[in-house]
């Protein structure tokens, strides 16, 4: 299916693209996120009219998400759980804990931002990246640990590596 995006899509396009999608990608998730519109003439003209206003509407979309990731440059979330000897955690840090964990520090973070590729399930400290914005991305820094001592050690490692 051809359509035109009203947005950045990371991997597939800028704001204006005219790009062939398969028909269930289109039908399911940029069609109804309104992240682009069918192909079609009307839907042309339409695009060429609202151009400038769709403009203005990402590029402050874009110096919100520029603010927020200068915010968060150099952030540590510290996040306190119980794990066994071998430093195997009772259950996993997902997605959800690291997004609650940047909310209670203060930062206005949807969980749909943070990039996870896998759940952290040993203690230690890791690197998650934010897309806060398909053109901002931001990495913080993630502490697992079984105390506030032990994250402080932690801590202490990785920025002498």
């Amino acid at each position: 299916m051809e359509i035109i995006l009203l947005e950045h899509v990371e991997k597939l396009g800028k704001m204006g693209d005219k790009v062939t999608v398969k028909n269930g990608y289109a039908r399911n998730y940029l069609l109804p996120s309104k992240k682009a519109l069918r192909a079609t003439e009307a839907n042309i003209a339409f695009y060429e009219k609202k151009k400038a206003e769709l403009e203005a509407h990402n590029k402050a979309l874009f110096d919100e998400a520029s603010k927020k990731a200068e915010a968060l440059k150099g952030f540590n979330a510290v996040l306190i759980r119980q794990a066994a000897e071998t430093g195997q955690l009772y259950g996993s840090v997902t997605i959800r804990d690291i997004a609650s964990a940047i909310k209670e520090a203060g930062f206005d973070v949807e969980r749909r931002c943070v990039f996870l590729e896998k759940p952290i399930k040993d203690l230690g400290v890791y690197e998650v990246k934010l897309n806060l914005h398909p053109e901002v991305s931001q990495v913080i820094l993630v502490n697992v640990a079984r105390t506030e001592d032990e994250a402080k050690k932690q801590a202490k490692a990785h920025s002498a590596e």
